[in-house]
């Protein structure tokens, strides 16, 4: 693991984007080609989404994936690829480039899994459906609440900053109520899933790097 060490970008006569600058790209990329894909017909949304229904007798398997990368509309693109690109690139120099992206996609993949999974123990709803970068975000927040628990960050329309260790349950709480009170359909679960697969690899860096986790801690502080 990498403490806040920035690579270099500069590649012989070129430059070489970080992973997350590369992730922002896909993300909007997808957005765009699932659209117009789903806008023309080419595709069902059952192809790009994630559907606990589906996913039981073991169909469209792909969309544990392409879910992370397609958004419901230009708001929910926007307000995770700001998120995403203030947070991840932090993140990244944190962890290095090549463990930043493993992280990012294994903790999407959970937040998948754990919706579906969710679905089919709690709710009496399977065809409900999930897209999103959600899930891995809020792994990304996870990670930094242990890591960086003092890390002031902006959420939402907040004027001021709050510490991530209460910024992240609060963030996930206010979204929890807000989908209660608007009826509003937001992948809270896959939200949590995200979340719990950050604290866990955090608790995993915090025993495995215990002098260099202390040192972000103090440095964030």
């Amino acid at each position: 693991m990498t403490v806040y060490q920035i690579s270099p970008t500069k590649k012989r006569g070129g430059f070489n984007f970080s992973v997350n600058t590369n992730l922002l790209l896909i993300n909007i990329l997808c957005f765009f080609v699932f659209t117009l894909l789903l806008l023309f017909k080419v595709i069902s949304i059952d192809a790009v989404a994630i559907k606990p229904s589906n996913i039981v007798v073991g169909k469209y398997l792909w969309t544990f994936l392409t879910s992370m990368f397609m958004h419901g509309g230009f708001f929910h693109l926007f307000a995770n690829m700001l998120s995403l690109f203030f947070i991840g690139s932090l993140v990244e120099k944190i962890l290095g480039r090549k463990r930043y992206l493993y992280f990012y996609l294994i903790s999407g993949l959970f937040a998948s899994l754990f919706f579906v999974l969710t679905s089919l123990i709690f709710t009496a709803d399977f065809n409900q459906y999930a897209v999103g970068a959600s899930g891995a975000l809020f792994g990304v927040v996870g990670l930094l609440v242990l890591l960086t628990p003092n890390l002031p960050v902006y959420i939402m329309f907040i004027p001021i900053p709050i510490k991530m260790k209460y910024a992240a349950p609060g963030l996930l709480i206010v979204l929890w109520l807000i989908s209660i009170a608007g009826n509003i359909n937001i992948g809270n679960t896959a939200h949590l899933g995200g979340l719990l697969a950050g604290l866990a690899y955090g608790f995993y860096l915090k025993k495995k790097y215990k002098n260099k986790t202390n040192y972000l801690k103090k440095h964030f502080s």
